[in-house]
């Protein structure tokens, strides 16, 4: 039968809802604002200029804390090892040269939003797009973690407070980040642009100013510890040993690449057209973190910085020095007798590492709800909130940053030797996968152009995998026993788990699939049954709605998806089913609300009537089962059964791990076997 459809007005009877419920809804749209229909989706796009400081700050703001940590590994082999670090620089700059290059090409070929689990899991195989999936989770956590603790080391140079509370900073930092996100992506995107333009002005406008004076006018530039020596661990270093420690300077740079990936990730996002817009912004990117970088080290090395672990390794400095920050001692330098500058750089730069982290805040809830839809994740992953953002996935990020900022004191020192690990991963599947993809549509393409255009990206994509491929394996040998082994640990538990996920999935949609069922006892009253697809829980609901005799039954479904609701109906029409279907609209995607606002409809219209709403409903064996569903029906049971005249009725479904709980339950208790039971 066609389906009549029913437009539900969600509308909140405040006479009904309880001070809590009340109370509770008006801080979300304090904290949120109002909730965003799907059909305006298209109008949270962003424009590059809104693009670049979304998806780049991470970036970008790698030049804060990547310079400062190639000179603090050098200053190991003392203050002569200074000089190799523009050659460590260069190092770094090129291979993320070769990277923003290489996707490029990925933005191209797959700008559906899956970035690198896309490219790994078509052109290798599930178990691949799986492992950088679990890689890049851990990545954009540790983004989070690592931005928010350098900016408060930052932050902390300025304002001893922070100094002194450094994890409390961080932790709030984070809360706050995540309330701007939960608002939506465009909002939280022209609240980042400020910020993230600024620093990039002040950062050229420094380097600029620095280099002029330097070079041209031949001024004696010099930091604040220019005049210091430094304690070194181990000043002779040779051979082997030395190479190691300019292995580890590069490994320890090369977190300035973190962040490329969030772009290619990122893709659905952008205006149309989407690849151009995001190639365009991606190589924006590049270029100016490249230019951030090389300029910092050659202007910190212009001026004599001397960094070290600790303060106390500096001979002659004072016995209350307290040491600044790279980008610090180079801004007090360079804006000397011009301190509105200095404070210019500190402000922007602290800016800048906090909302670096927003470039994980949009490329994690992606990449989950994408993993979420291959049923790799929970479903809650997949859905957007009342602001079109992937409200669980950002709130599991912050839960899980706030985790290792703990653990780890907020130290960044502690923290960078976890990260990098992950992405270097993922880039090495990516581009082992682009070079598959091209060699595929390489053999069946006959257009001499299209040949010469993809020849060139496989030549694009084989570098960046020599490249990729060299700094995983220098990252793991140079890391691994310094903290990488956590984050290696975390990504094969993380895979593990994820694995269990689609296995339990699997088996439920296997379950539900069997054609053969028992027919059941069916009931009376005018029935109403919640249908979300058509498998065998919905069949067995309505068997028992028609036992009841009702004078009216009807079978309702939400439409919170074109897509899957239609699938329905077309399934419903060709089924042998003659019960109506009803869809109920709901343009903000809420379930209970146009359920509650039919129901009191239909009380309305017939006030003598009692409905029954008959819900169908998993019985699991497990707890964590309970985790992966029933969500919903059990909000709309927490509602409907206080609805005068309405009685709620779960029609359950027992799934195979409930029956095995019951026969490990059944098993012999104490005193059985004296009791004369077996």
């Amino acid at each position: 039968m066609t389906p009549v459809n029913v437009r539900a007005k969600v509308l909140v009877n405040s006479s009904m809802l309880s001070p809590v419920s009340k109370l509770t809804t008006a801080a979300k749209r304090v904290l949120l604002g109002r909730p965003f229909r799907s059909d305006s989706l298209g109008h949270t796009l962003l424009p590059k200029r809104i693009a670049l400081p979304v998806f780049a700050s991470d970036a970008m703001s790698s030049v804060a804390y990547a310079p400062e940590e190639i000179f603090l590994v050098l200053s190991a082999a003392g203050i002569s090892a200074y000089v190799y670090a523009p050659w460590v620089g260069l190092a770094v700059a090129l291979v993320m040269a070769v990277v923003v290059a290489s996707y490029r090409q990925n933005v191209h070929a797959y700008p559906s939003g899956g970035g690198d689990y896309e490219v790994a899991t078509k052109n290798i195989g599930p178990n691949a797009g799986l492992t950088v999936g679990s890689a890049l989770l851990v990545d954009y956590v540790l983004t989070v973690a690592v931005s928010i603790s350098s900016a408060a080391s930052n932050i902390g140079s300025a304002i001893p407070f922070v100094a002194t509370h450094k994890v409390l900073f961080a932790v709030v930092a984070i809360a706050i980040l995540t309330a701007i996100n939960l608002r939506g992506i465009r909002e939280s995107g022209t609240a980042f642009a400020i910020p993230t333009y600024a620093f990039i002005f002040g950062m050229f406008a420094m380097l600029a100013w620095g280099l002029f004076r330097t070079y041209v006018l031949g001024d004696d530039i010099q930091a604040e510890s220019a005049g210091f020596g430094l304690n070194a661990e181990d000043e002779h270093l040779y051979g082997v040993a030395f190479a190691f420690l300019i292995a580890r300077a590069f490994s320890s740079g090369c977190a300035a690449l973190t962040g490329v990936e969030a772009i290619s990730n990122g893709v659905p996002a952008f205006r149309k057209p989407k690849s151009r817009n995001a190639a365009t912004t991606l190589l924006l990117l590049g270029s100016i973190a490249i230019v951030l970088l090389m300029g910092i080290i050659i202007l910190a090395q212009k001026i004599r910085v001397v960094y070290a672990h600790d303060p106390a390794h500096l001979i002659g400095a004072p016995a209350d020095y307290h040491q600044k920050t790279l980008i610090a001692q180079i801004a007090e330098a360079v804006f000397h007798g011009f301190p509105i500058g200095f404070f210019f750089i500190t402000i922007v730069t602290a800016l800048i590492l906090v909302l670096a982290a927003n470039t994980a805040f949009n490329g994690f809830p992606v990449l989950g709800s994408i993993l979420a839809q291959d049923r790799y994740l929970p479903r809650q992953l997949h859905t957007r909130g009342d602001r079109l953002a992937f409200s669980n996935g950002i709130l599991f990020l912050s839960g899980a940053a706030i985790a290792f900022v703990v653990v780890f004191g907020a130290e960044v020192t502690k923290l960078i030797q976890l990260y990098i690990v992950g992405v270097f991963v993922s880039f090495v599947l990516s581009q082992t996968g682009m070079l598959r993809h091209w060699t595929r549509l390489l053999r069946t393409e006959t257009d001499p152009a299209q040949r010469r255009h993809m020849t060139r990206s496989r030549v694009i994509n084989a570098i960046g995998l020599t490249a990729t491929g060299a700094v995983l394996l220098i990252v793991l040998v140079t890391k691994f026993f310094a903290g990488a082994w956590i984050a290696i640990l975390t990504m094969v538990a993380i895979f593990v788990v994820m694995k269990l996920i689609r296995r339990h999935y699997d088996s439920v949609s296997r379950e539900l699939e069997e054609s053969d069922w028992d027919g059941v006892l069916p009931s009376r009253t005018h029935s109403l049954v919640l249908v979300s697809k058509l498998h065998l829980p919905t069949r067995r609901a309505l068997a028992f709605a028609r036992a009841t005799r009702p004078d009216t039954l009807e079978a309702v479904t939400v439409n919170v998806d074109d897509a899957d609701t239609r699938k329905l109906v077309r399934e419903w029409e060709n089924s042998e089913i003659n019960v109506p279907l009803k869809v109920i609209e709901s343009p903000y995607r809420e379930i209970t609300k146009p359920v509650l606002e039919y129901v009191k409809r239909v009380r309305k219209d017939a006030p003598r009537d009692v409905v029954t709403v008959f819900i169908p409903e998993y019985v699991v064996g497990h707890w964590w089962e309970q985790v992966l569903h029933n969500q919903s029906a059990l909000r709309l049971k927490g509602r409907l059964l206080f609805e005068p005249g309405v009685m709620v009725t779960s029609v359950p479904w027992q799934l195979s791990s409930s029956t095995r709980a019951k026969q490990a339950a059944e098993g012999n208790a104490p005193g059985s076997v004296r009791r004369g039971f077996e």
